[in-house]
């Protein structure tokens, strides 16, 4: 049978189930909904099932892409809410020590006070999305392998890009799912003026800092607000002082306080972008993933943390250029911690293993089930013990290149692929991805650090020279003037000579390499390029070597995730596709979570009591826990207005949800059954991040921001009228 034909059956076998393993546990795409209608109708969903499949239509069509963080329009006017986090970029790129918004907030109190958001910003609002599997995979690329069929999937890709993408004004993009086996194209308004309109202080927006994050109980305003603007014309344009705010089809409204007030046990449900998940990971991945790459990739990201906090300090102005990248060190820290500690000592292996000895054990049983997925079960699993090979060896190239040198391979690439026709470009380098580059190379300008820079250079790549000489890139030492086994002293002295020697760190010198052709490269003198140059042919053999291993795995990987449909579809269960960074939807319930420790149980709510409870100052526990003194006092006075909920003697600040979620997921709109803006998901809590791998019903929790903190603290603390009364809050 062919893989378009089986592809025609996973969609079949989708389409005839409707039921999941537990209640809350799914991600679904919208197309999915259908599906699952009574599960929604019995969880308390008032708004009809069907209308949420719609993409254009409300609530969807008010949710939008930051490309990385979830938002949603809450204004005819374009007004973006999303979380503090996901807006931190922005708030980063535009503060100085003369004018720190990461510390103090920022409130545009009118149209003209909004300030463009960082470089590359974009507000993507989804419009269409299309079964593309079938040209994806035709009879044509079903027949090659590696690199081949690798080469043929992209080219068919750009194709179908450059034909939606005839519509000026979206950006278009094809998504794989289950491992290859189907494929979505998905076409998105992309708005690319976009500004900063509020944010508050660091002291709500990140209070707790590092030391709450991923924790419970919670007590963080994780909100801020962007506008979309656009041309007078009405279509996405480029910055300027002419343009006018975009208006959506549709909008969130804020659920009111009191006549729609949020309790334990109220049905809730998620809209937004998670990244990724591995649920359909095969054992010998889960088995890697725990005992080689999570507690790797932990220990690098701690050292690296480590060393961005000791050169950045007493230096704000180097604090605030690094505070983008040292968050999202942090963040991934810890998520892997999470994520580590959870598996230790649990069966999430064991459990993995005899289901897939269960499914191979149902293939086995019936010849023409053997003949169809025998293959593909067996050479899966060598594929990716050779991926993996590779993944220990390169381990620290990841972390080892300076910034700069990063910046002049993407300029020396970007100038190979403009010698030739555009849709020959690899992707990501053609006419349509040139604002990207242009927007990545500008927003070093506030976010470079040369001094720490090196010291993270120099340290990761003595921690590579450390490893094997046998493992080791020669093109790497020879281009650098390194040995295997080299200190990092004896490193440093030649990443200093190279620093010197090069001019990149000038914003107008490394933009004006974007228009310069490959002979300009292959004749400079700056010791970025040159290396640069020196590592361009090692940079392709490697690429051509991964394809060559994509090629195969993406055609074996994709005949086991459709035997494992096949098989589920055997037990009458429904298999949703693990998460790809494509709009989805997830309900739960408003719960509390007992903790599996002894006579310790999680409240559903936090409030603005332990607020005041944590508040250290700016001094104590790393400055941390420092709500605003305007704030303290609020609450002190106990100034709640309509934000008082009498069974809490308080004013809400965070909740948890039995919502499945995960990275991606942040800034997501948290609606109640009216489809009424309720909360902005967050976060997950610590031992249950572990469900991006393994979903467990009795852990699984999402952390929300309550908007009656949001508005109380809008309006009680930071005075944004504007805003309150643009979004219709009374």
């Amino acid at each position: 049978m062919t893989r378009h034909s089986l592809t025609l059956l996973a969609s079949a076998a989708l389409a005839s189930l409707a039921v999941t393993a537990h209640a809350d546990e799914g991600m679904w795409m919208p197309k999915q909904l259908p599906q699952i209608s009574k599960a929604l109708k019995a969880g308390g969903l008032a708004l009809d099932p069907a209308k949420l499949k719609e993409l254009t239509d409300f609530p969807m069509g008010a949710v939008v892409s930051l490309g990385g963080c979830t938002a949603s329009f809450v204004s005819p006017q374009g007004l973006v809410v999303t979380n503090h986090h996901c807006a931190y970029g922005s708030i980063q790129y535009n503060s100085k020590p003369d004018r720190d918004l990461l510390k103090n907030g920022f409130y545009a109190a009118t149209l003209a006070d909004e300030l463009p958001a960082a470089p590359g910003s974009r507000v993507l609002v989804t419009v269409d999305m299309k079964d593309v599997s079938a040209e994806v995979l035709n009879a044509k690329t079903l027949a090659l392998v590696g690199k081949a069929r690798t080469d043929a999937i992209e080219a068919t890709e750009k194709q179908l890009v450059a034909a939606c993408e005839a519509d000026k004004g979206h950006r278009c993009n094809v998504y794989p799912f289950f491992g290859g086996l189907q494929y979505q194209l998905i076409k998105q308004l992309e708005i690319r003026d976009v500004r900063l309109v509020h944010a508050p202080a660091t002291g709500v927006g990140l209070f707790g800092g590092d030391a709450d994050n991923w924790m419970w109980p919670r007590h963080t305003g994780d909100y801020s607000f962007y506008r979309a603007y656009v041309g007078p014309d009405g279509k996405p344009a480029d910055f300027s002082k002419d343009n006018k705010p975009y208006v959506p089809k549709h909008h969130l409204k804020v659920a009111s306080p009191t006549a729609s007030p949020l309790n334990e046990g109220d049905f809730v449900m998620v809209t937004g972008y998670p990244g990724r998940t591995n649920r359909h990971r095969l054992p010998t991945e889960v088995d890697f993933a725990f005992a080689w790459q999570q507690p790797t990739t932990i220990k690098t990201l701690g050292e690296a943390i480590e060393l961005v906090k000791t050169e950045t300090a007493g230096r704000r102005d180097a604090e605030i250029k690094m505070a983008a990248r040292l968050q999202g060190l942090q963040n991934g820290y810890k998520n892997l911690q999470g994520q580590h500690k959870s598996a230790e000592g649990s069966d999430i292996l064991a459990r993995k293993q005899a289901g897939f000895e269960e499914l191979k054990t149902w293939v086995k049983g019936d010849a023409k089930r053997q003949a169809r997925y025998g293959a593909d079960l067996a050479a899966t699993e060598s594929l990716i013990a050779e991926r993996q090979t590779l993944a220990r060896n390169e381990h620290y190239m990841g972390f080892m290149s300076p910034t700069l040198l990063g910046a002049a391979r993407q300029l020396y690439q970007a100038a190979q692929e403009r010698a030739k026709p555009d849709a020959e470009r690899k992707s990501g380098y053609q006419d349509r991805d040139l604002p990207r580059l242009k927007a990545g190379q500008q927003a070093l300008d506030r976010r470079y650090d040369e001094q720490t820079d090196k010291r993270l250079a120099a340290h990761f790549l003595a921690a590579y020279l450390a490893q094997p000489a046998n493992t080791l890139n020669a093109a790497w030492l020879s281009a650098l003037g390194l040995q295997a086994g080299q200190g990092e002293a004896a490193i440093r002295a030649r990443l200093d000579a190279v620093y010197s020697a090069s001019k990149l760190s000038d914003t107008a010198t490394r933009m004006a390499w974007l228009d310069k052709d490959v002979a300009a490269f292959k004749a400079s003198d700056d010791a970025f390029i040159k290396l640069a140059v020196a590592l361009y042919d090692d940079d392709q053999a490697r690429e051509n070597r991964d394809k060559e291993l994509a090629g195969k795995l993406q055609k074996a990987y994709a005949g086991v995730q459709q035997a494992k449909i096949d098989f589920a579809a055997s037990r009458g269960q429904a298999v949703y596709p693990d998460a790809n960074g494509t709009l989805r939807i997830s309900f739960g319930k408003v719960q509390g979570r007992e903790t599996g420790r002894d006579g310790e149980s999680w409240k559903a709510f936090t409030t603005v009591n332990g607020i005041v409870a944590k508040h250290k100052g700016p001094t104590e526990a790393g400055g941390e826990f420092n709500a605003p003194a305007e704030q303290l006092a609020a609450i002190k006075a106990r100034n709640f207005g309509p934000y008082y909920v009498k069974a809490l003697d308080s004013v809400p600040v965070n909740f948890l949800a039995t919502l499945d979620t995960t990275g991606g997921n942040s800034g997501s709109p948290v609606l109640n059954k009216k489809g009424e803006l309720i909360g902005l998901l967050f976060d997950g809590t610590l031992d249950a991040v572990i469900s991006d791998w393994d979903f467990n019903p009795k852990m699984v929790r999402s952390i929300c921001m309550d908007s009656r903190y949001m508005l109380w603290q809008m309006s009680t603390v930071d005075k944004t009228t504007r805003l309150l009364d643009e979004m219709g809050v009374k």
